[in-house]
């Protein structure tokens, strides 16, 4: 079975496509609106709701924790930076966590790419050795939950790592990554590795050559994949809201964020912009994968687009090739998760794809925004 997860806009939330960051429009990331997009994701049918990471959003640790008594069910993949924090304190904190929470936690591992963010926390390793950290990161991570753990390594030295009480479950560990370093720590750790919005020719020679690497550690990793989606009743009607945030996009935002991208140190940011190079004449990917986001977005920056049918075609394709998890947003989060949860996931409930789970339109959503 799929998992589908939705993404809590931390950074802010607008009806138009906005570049990430702490003023990211009209909806300001208060606990009160990330509730309501929490309690929609999870009426909708969502299994969990990833939180991103870096300066521009609010903390992702404590932003979930005050969302746990608003929801019952909904899981919080928490996104975080291993150069920010010590494995065994990250270690203790996902085992509070998980406890407090009953098991709804699943962790997010983001070794980063932009040079600039990575040295406001005061970390200036290089991009390779930044994966050699987060391997060790996930030894330590891992053998503090089932200490006490010693290791002895180029960045960590620990001598009886542990947690008072080990986390029940285990955290899923999603990790993602596009270069050959990035990989390597992916076979070695990932219970989940996640791709970007790749054409599924693209994305599908990444599936077979991460699970090769995994295999030869002995270990089966799942896949997982992030998207925006615009879905609606017609084709004619999602293409048409596509075109609407196209419309949106400011030419002096689309080149500032253009140049950002080509200056960064994130193999799965080159090839995300790669995709369109800039031009919003060729953004049209692959069929019903718009490449409009990653005009003015760092991250993933692609986009399923087209009738309830034909997203829950292209998640199948998606499937097909490997992929069980996916990470879904739209603009603005809390509308378009209601409206996948009405539209797409009952398609994929009726092909078999996704258990039967809460029916969307239940539950109470008070105070949402006008917008």
């Amino acid at each position: 079975m799929l998992r589908v997860h939705w993404f809590l806009p931390t950074a802010g939330d607008d009806r138009h496509v906005v570049g990430f960051g702490a003023t990211s429009g009209h909806r300001h990331p208060t606990r009160e609106y990330l509730a309501l997009v929490a309690r929609a994701a999870e009426r909708a049918g969502f299994d969990a709701v990833l939180t991103p990471t870096g300066t521009v959003c609010e903390d992702a640790w404590i932003t979930t924790a005050s969302l746990l008594p608003e929801t019952t069910r909904l899981r919080f993949l928490v996104a975080f930076r291993p150069g920010a924090v010590n494995p065994t304190l990250a270690a203790q904190m996902a085992a509070t966590y998980q406890r407090l929470a009953g098991g709804r936690l699943l962790l997010n591992v983001v070794t980063g790419g932009d040079p600039d963010e990575q040295r406001r926390f005061g970390d200036w390793l290089d991009h390779d050795a930044r994966y050699d950290r987060t391997d060790e990161f996930l030894t330590v991570l891992r053998g503090a939950w089932n200490g006490p753990f010693d290791y002895a390594g180029t960045y960590y030295e620990m001598a009886g790592a542990t947690v008072s009480t080990p986390p029940d479950p285990i955290p899923e560990i999603f990790f993602g990554g596009a270069s050959p370093a990035a990989e390597q720590v992916a076979a070695r750790h990932a219970d989940v590795y996640l791709a970007w919005g790749e054409p599924p020719a693209m994305v599908a020679e990444r599936v077979r050559r991460v699970a090769s690497l995994a295999a030869t550690e002995g270990r089966h990793p799942r896949f997982g994949i992030r998207l925006h989606v615009i879905a609606r009743d017609t084709a004619e009607e999602a293409w048409a809201e596509a075109q609407r945030l196209l419309d949106r996009m400011d030419p002096t935002a689309i080149a500032a964020a253009q140049a950002q991208f080509a200056a960064t140190e994130s193999v799965g940011q080159q090839r995300m912009a790669a995709l369109h190079g800039g031009r919003p004449d060729r953004l049209e990917v692959a069929p019903n994968l718009w490449a409009g986001y990653g005009l003015v977005r760092g991250g993933a920056g692609t986009a399923l687009v087209g009738s309830h049918e034909e997203v829950a075609d292209r998640i199948e394709e998606y499937h097909r090739i490997g992929f069980d998890h996916f990470i879904f947003s739209g603009q603005p989060h809390l509308e378009e998760a209601v409206a996948f949860g009405e539209g797409v996931l009952p398609v994929l409930r009726r092909r078999g794809l996704v258990s039967a789970g809460p029916v969307a339109g239940t539950g109470p959503l008070a105070g949402t925004p006008a917008g």
